[in-house]
C-alpha cells in the first residue's frame, strides 16, 4: 500500500532538511578547524543521542562482537565523510557542498540495485546520466572561480562517497539494533577516530565560542537526522526525495545572504540535474495489487 502524505511527517521532513542544510553555516562560524568542528559535532551529538535513548528506555549496552565491528566500520566511514565534508565546506559554495554531500544517497540507491541483482530501469539510467552531467557542470563552474573552489567540490564529492559506505554499514546493522543506540554508538566511534586527527592539525581544537559547534551538533546530528528518520518511514520515497532537495536551496540562500555566493546559470543547470537525479533514483516501480 502507498504511504499517505500527512501534514506532520511532511513538516518534520522539511524542518529536518532545513536543519541539516544550515549545518555548513555553523561549520564556517566555528572558531576551530574543520576536523575539530566535525569532532565536536559527533561528540556532542553522541552525548545527546545517548541521553535521549536512555530517557526513552532503549538498550545501550554494546552488541555482540560482530555487530560492534560493523558499527566501528560505520563510524570510520562517518568520520571520513564529515572530515572531508567540513574541509570542503570552507572551500566551495554552501549550495555545492550540500549537493555533493548528498551524492551518497545516489550511490546507496545503486548499491540497492546491485544487491537485488536487477538491471536499472530507464529512469535510473537517466538519473545516472543526469548526475554525471550535473556534477561536471558544477565542477567546471567551480574551476572557473579557482582551483581552491574546485578542490572544495571534490572534497564534498568524496564525502558523499564516504557517506554511501556509512549508509551501507548502517543498512546491515539496522535490523539488529534500534535506531537511537545505533546512531549514538556510531557517532561515538566516529568522534574517537576524529579526535587524534583534529588534535594533529595546526588549527585550534577547543573553541572559545561554543555556540556554533553546539548548534551544529543539535541541528545536523539530532534534529536533522532525527526528523529525517521519522519522516522516511511515513512518507512515499518520491516525497522524501523532493523534500531533501530543499537542502541545497536553503544552503544556497544562506550562502547568498551571508557570504554573497551567487549561482551562475551553469551552476543552476548542474544543481537542477543532480536534484532531478536524486529524485529519479528514489522512484520505485509500482507493483499491481494481487487479485
Amino acid at each position: 500500500m502507498d504511504r499517505q502524505i500527512t501534514p506532520i511527517p511532511l513538516v518534520a521532513l522539511l524542518v529536518g532538511a532545513s536543519a541539516m542544510a544550515i549545518g555548513p553555516w555553523f561549520v564556517r562560524m566555528a572558531d576551530v578547524g574543520p576536523m575539530a568542528s566535525a569532532f565536536w559535532r559527533l561528540s556532542f551529538g553522541s552525548a545527546m543521542l545517548f541521553v535521549l535513548a536512555a530517557t526513552l528506555g532503549r538498550q545501550l549496552r554494546l552488541p555482540r562482537r560482530g555487530l560492534t565491528v560493523l558499527l566501528v566500520v560505520a563510524g570510520f566511514f562517518f568520520a571520513a565523510d564529515l572530515g572531508a565534508w567540513h574541509e570542503g565546506i570552507l572551500l566551495t559554495k554552501m549550495g555545492n557542498s550540500v549537493l555533493f554531500g548528498n551524492f551518497g544517497s545516489f550511490v546507496f540507491a545503486c548499491y540497492g540495485l546491485l544487491l537485488a541483482r536487477v538491471w536499472p530501469r530507464t529512469t535510473q539510467v537517466a538519473a545516472l546520466v543526469m548526475a554525471v552531467v550535473g556534477s561536471l557542470l558544477l565542477l567546471s563552474g567551480s574551476l572557473d572561480l579557482g582551483p581552491e573552489t574546485f578542490w572544495g567540490d571534490i572534497l564534498c564529492l568524496m564525502a558523499g562517497l564516504f557517506y554511501a559506505g556509512y549508509l551501507i554499514a548502517v543498512d546491515k546493522a539496522r535490523p539488529s539494533l534500534d535506531p537511537l543506540p545505533l546512531l549514538a554508538w556510531i557517532s561515538l566511534f566516529a568522534a574517537l577516530m576524529l579526535l587524534p586527527v583534529a588534535a594533529s592539525t595546526p588549527e585550534a581544537l577547543v573553541p572559545t565560542n561554543w555556540g556554533p559547534v553546539l548548534m551544529l551538533a543539535l541541528s545536523s546530528q539530532v534534529v536533522g537526522q532525527g526528523l529525517l528518520v521519522y519522516a522516511i518511514g511515513r512518507l512515499p520515497p518520491l516525497v522524501v526525495g523532493l523534500g531533501l532537495l530543499t537542502q541545497p536551496a536553503v544552503a544556497g540562500v544562506v550562502g547568498w545572504i551571508v557570504y554573497g555566493e551567487v549561482f551562475t546559470i551553469k551552476d543552476w543547470a548542474g544543481a537542477v540535474m543532480i536534484g532531478a537525479a536524486l529524485v529519479l533514483v528514489r522512484l520505485r516501480r509500482r507493483v499491481p495489487a494481487a487479485t
